[in-house]
This record gives structure tokens, C-alpha cells and sequence, in this order.
């Protein structure tokens, strides 16, 4: 039964890690989930109640650094609120209108639509549209990182 534990979990890993990359999936959710199907696999065999408390504040965390990256990027390089919410729109848009690259474009172009609205120079939209990127992908490294870390945790946990 471990066996079979370990390799649905597996599958929630591997669609995290997309997730992550390609944030159409609830990334480190999935992972922390995938952690959790396997706990319940094994009778919690080898995983504690301390571990899955420990995964949850790491995925808590990463859904904080997702969201404080991007503000960060938008305010970092002179953009406003209406460009942090530009920026979400394009993502969802992007998604919509390119696929997977609108993940990447959607928010730039939608905090470049944004501060272009609020009538600022087209230089400064760029900019802002840039931060706005940056941003995401700073949060993207991020969240690869914690779901690593989050994973070397749990494959030293089991047997």
C-alpha cells in the first residue's frame, strides 16, 4: 500500500510543480495535498501531526510571497493600485486569450493597460508593466523553492 501512497502522491507533486510554473493549478496546494494522500494511504504511518502543520504554514507562506512579490514588483518600480489589479486581470485574461504564455504576459500587459489608463507616460507603464513581471517570476522562484523544501521534508519522513 505504500507503494501505491507513494506514487498517487507523486502524481500531486508532479501537477504542483506545474501548478507552480504555470499557475492555472494551485501549485504548493497540491503538493501539500498530495502529502496529505499519503499520510491517509498509510495510516499516517510515518507523518505526524507536526509535519502536516509545518507543510501548511510553508504553503500559507508561499501564497503570501505570491501575492507580496507581485505588490512588490508594481510598487518597486513607481506603479499604482489600479496596476497591482491590472496585473490580475491580465493574468486571468492572459490565460484565457494566450494559454500558458498568458500566464507571463497577461499581468504585464494588464499593469502596463492599467497605468496607461491613469494616464501615465507610456515609459513609466513599461516600467511598471516590467516590476509587474519581475515580480512574478521572483515569486515563482520562491514557491519552487519552498515546494523543494517541502519535499526534501517529506522524503526524509518516510521510510
Amino acid at each position: 500500500m505504500a507503494t501505491l501512497a507513494l506514487l498517487v502522491a507523486i502524481l500531486f507533486f508532479v501537477a504542483g510543480f506545474v501548478g507552480i510554473v504555470f499557475p492555472v493549478l494551485p501549485g504548493v496546494i497540491l503538493i501539500w495535498v498530495g502529502m496529505l494522500v499519503y499520510g491517509l494511504m498509510t495510516g499516517f504511518e510515518s507523518l505526524s501531526w507536526l509535519f502536516f502543520v509545518g507543510q501548511g504554514a510553508a504553503v500559507a507562506f508561499t501564497i503570501f510571497v505570491d501575492y507580496a512579490a507581485t505588490v512588490w514588483g508594481v510598487h518597486r518600480f513607481g506603479g499604482s493600485r489600479v496596476a497591482v489589479w491590472g496585473g490580475i486581470a491580465g493574468m486571468v485574461l492572459g490565460i484565457v486569450l494566450f494559454g500558458p504564455f498568458g500566464i507571463i504576459i497577461g499581468p504585464f500587459l494588464g499593469a502596463f493597460a492599467a497605468e496607461l489608463l491613469l494616464r501615465r507616460s507610456a515609459h513609466q507603464a513599461l516600467r511598471v508593466g516590467m516590476g509587474t513581471l519581475i515580480g512574478f517570476l521572483g515569486s515563482t522562484a520562491t514557491k519552487l523553492l519552498i515546494a523543494g523544501a517541502m519535499l526534501l521534508w517529506f522524503f526524509m519522513e518516510i521510510p
